[in-house]
């Protein structure tokens, strides 16, 4: 079966247990994932990926960045070696993003039309043109389990009427994303080996509500998006820099309007109360550079006496001859051999390993955090 998704569980709060079987492999819900921008988690080897975690059992499945893999080394080199997991040697499940919010970052660099989004590479600022379709043969040549349609992610404060405008651009896209995905979804890579499993299994194409701050703006995007009925959809066009309170409004009210029988990922977010909170709603899936983008600014996770979430700087003069681990109720493989001193050491001197070893324990605190979820959502009768 190349796709499939089961509730397990659910609370009265909306929060749900779920399973998800892709090609590469089944992922327990709700689930955080690594984000492994250039087919890399930053930092961390894949084999580390494979073992933190509660139990050891790693992350279940990760994240690519189209437009990075576009930009270098390139889509079709990596068709050429297999696919992305091929390419970077990872068999679990992947999902790529649509190269829409990187495009978005571009505001200096880009031209939107009904076409498509012409810009600049922030690498040599060569030209280039993304539009649905090619953003989708982006995806089928890297060839993770889920891709995603194309999408335009509106500024941050925008207009009614220009988040609007927006809206209606991505909705357009998103039905060009998806005629276009179903006429050459047989084209990845890895269904065209025979021998291993996957010939004749494709990937799967989710769905991105935008409608910036506006519910009524989310309830039409969730509402015409459903109209197409893919396999999953996403909620995106958060984090941004709008208040923590107007992320959580959006997703719930985003969250009344998707089909409880499919898969629903909020996109780019958050710290682990965030998402321990959203999934809590009833979101199933959640991704965010913040584990490893802190640990490499030195920026640790740990949980306080009470169980509440404590942010440390591991840079501080106070933790020079601290003997303690990050955290004590810790397992992972940083926290059981390593003290906070030397892990201030090693950022004060400029060391690789420190940010690699920050970046491990944030990854663990993350898939842990989504671990205790899942057994707390197991519990409750359906």
């Amino acid at each position: 079966m190349a796709f499939s998704f089961e509730v397990l569980t659910s609370a009265q709060s909306g929060g749900r247990r779920g399973r998800l079987t892709l090609p590469h492999g089944v992922v327990e819900t709700p689930v955080f994932m690594p984000v492994g921008t250039a087919a890399s988690v930053k930092a961390v080897e894949q084999s580390v990926l494979e073992q933190i975690g509660a139990g050891g059992n790693g992350a279940q499945i990760i994240l690519a960045n189209t437009y990075h893999l576009y930009m270098r080394p390139g889509h079709e080199l990596v068709r050429r070696m297999g696919g992305v997991h091929r390419f970077m040697s990872w068999q679990r499940p992947m999902l790529t993003d649509s190269g829409g919010f990187q495009v978005f970052s571009l505001s200096k660099l880009r031209k939107v039309t009904a076409d498509g989004v012409e810009f600049r590479s922030h690498l040599d600022g060569s030209k280039h043109f993304f539009s649905p379709e090619h953003s989708m043969d982006v995806q089928i040549a890297l060839g993770a389990d889920i891709a995603m349609v194309f999408d335009e992610c509106v500024e941050t404060p925008a207009s009614w009427e220009r988040t609007h405008e927006s809206m209606g651009l991505t909705h357009s896209w998103a039905r060009r994303s998806k005629d276009h995905f179903e006429l050459h979804k047989h084209l990845v890579p890895w269904s065209q080996t025979v021998g291993d499993g996957f010939e004749g299994k494709t990937q799967s194409l989710f769905g991105i509500v935008q409608g910036g701050m506006y519910a009524d703006l989310r309830k039409e995007s969730a509402e015409r998006l459903v109209e197409l009925d893919l396999p999953g959809y996403a909620i995106g066009g958060l984090a941004v820099g709008e208040p923590r309170e107007v992320t959580l409004e959006m997703i719930a009210r985003t969250l009344e309007f998707l089909p409880r029988d499919k898969p629903r990922y909020v996109m780019g977010v958050g710290y682990p109360d965030e998402i321990e909170e959203y999934a809590k709603m009833g979101v199933d899936m959640m991704d965010c550079v913040l584990p490893t983008r802190a640990g490499r600014h030195g920026l640790l996770f740990a949980r306080g006496e009470d169980g509440s979430l404590v942010r440390m700087n591991i840079k501080r003069k106070e933790y020079a001859e601290d003997q303690g681990p990050i955290d004590a109720t810790c397992g992972c493989m940083v926290c059981t051999r390593y003290t906070r001193a030397y892990l201030r050491h090693l950022f004060v001197a400029g060391e690789p390993l420190g940010l690699t070893l920050n970046s491990i324990h944030n990854l663990h605190f993350y898939l842990g955090t989504m671990d205790r979820v899942r057994r707390e959502l197991a519990t409750i009768a359906s």
